[in-house]
């Protein structure tokens, strides 16, 4: 950004300024959305669905780094992460409410920015901006999201929920983001050590904008409607592949049989994982922020999956006595452990 441009306090504007001007142009798009923005609280009403509720909330130097996150990037994420965990329930999300812990090094530019990247997430998914608060923060920035959402009654579908013998299924492609974060994180260090050198981010196009422009999948969300698909248990992938399969294990009681070669991963992970010399099934495995859609499904759907590219079955549920493995491409079982992030030792 470019250091002559205007910059506005935030601080000049008071906060009923600073949210009346954040929120000017919002248009309400769902018709559950009865009062928005400006009164002391949001009125929804479902229409006698049920209605779903997800929080989440980002830190600054835990789960994102300014010097190579784009604000209007940040944005965009800090509501598609949120989105994710109502898809996850097969419910539909409707609206949001945003809050922020800003420290006055940010501008109102700054923050215009932040904005744009929210706006275009709300109009991309049908999502409606109804409601948060904005505080002042001693450093750094602090983001917290609350996603509603709605679904027919009992439609909803949890974590725990998993039988003997369903299958087991992603949706798109895995350990992507972590890349991103590898590559990011070495760039930066390149930065910090000789600054006049120009990053070359070109060539790992897809890694990097899995990371900074994840996507919620809606689509497999309506793909599952369309086909009548109940899934029997569901998550996001937000940890890594493998603590949410122990997740979907434990909270079902069973066991499961995962393939190394059934995992979904794209070609530029593959390639991005060789050049930084890791293996890209441990990406998919514990790298988290991919934001895919992890399932059971009952072998009777089985043949309605074809209809969809985007849906890979990758093993499938067992008893609790037979363990959690995986089978490598060489044929040996091992343990599936959880390495997937972390928040509390992540390093900031």
């Amino acid at each position: 950004m470019e250091m002559s441009e205007s910059r506005t306090e935030i601080s000049s504007l008071g906060e009923f300024g600073l949210i009346e001007h954040l929120t000017r142009n919002i248009e309400l798009q769902n018709a559950s959305s009865v009062v928005g923005v400006g009164d002391d609280a949001a009125v929804i009403d479902h229409f006698g669905k049920q209605t779903l509720v997800s929080t989440d909330l980002l830190i600054e130097g835990i789960h994102f780094d300014l010097m190579y996150t784009p604000l209007k990037h940040l944005g965009y994420k800090s509501v598609i992460v949120n989105l994710s965990d109502i898809y996850a329930m097969n419910g539909v999300p409707t609206q949001i409410t945003l809050s922020l812990g800003i420290s006055n090094r940010f501008s109102l530019e700054a923050l215009d920015e932040f904005y744009e990247g929210v706006y275009a997430a709300c109009e991309k998914y049908g999502v409606d901006l109804v409601g948060g608060d904005t505080a002042s923060s001693q450093k750094g920035f602090i983001i917290s999201v609350t996603a509603i959402g709605e679904v027919a009654p009992d439609q909803f579908v949890r974590r725990g929920t998993a039988q003997k013998g369903d299958l087991l299924c992603c949706s798109g492609d895995l350990g992507a983001a972590y890349l991103g974060l590898v590559f990011l994180e070495r760039e930066k260090k390149i930065f910090l050590e000789s600054p006049g050198v120009r990053a070359d981010l070109e060539g790992e196009k897809y890694v990097i904008g899995r990371l900074l422009k994840p996507e919620a999948r809606k689509d497999i969300i309506e793909f599952f409607a369309k086909e009548a698909i109940m899934p029997s248990a569901m998550m996001d992938i937000s940890d890594g592949l493998s603590s949410e399969i122990l997740h979907i294990c434990a909270q079902s009681n069973l066991g499961c049989v995962l393939y190394e070669e059934k995992i979904p991963i794209a070609d530029e992970t593959r390639s991005a994982a060789f050049k930084f010399e890791l293996d890209p099934t441990a990406c998919a495995l514990s790298g988290g922020e991919d934001y895919e859609l992890l399932f059971t499904l009952s072998p009777a759907e089985h043949e309605k999956l074809v209809l969809n590219e985007q849906i890979s079955v990758i093993g499938y549920m067992t008893e609790p006595e037979k363990g959690k493995k995986i089978v490598t491409k060489g044929g040996n079982h091992f343990d599936i452990t959880a390495q997937g992030w972390n928040a509390f030792t992540a390093k900031g």
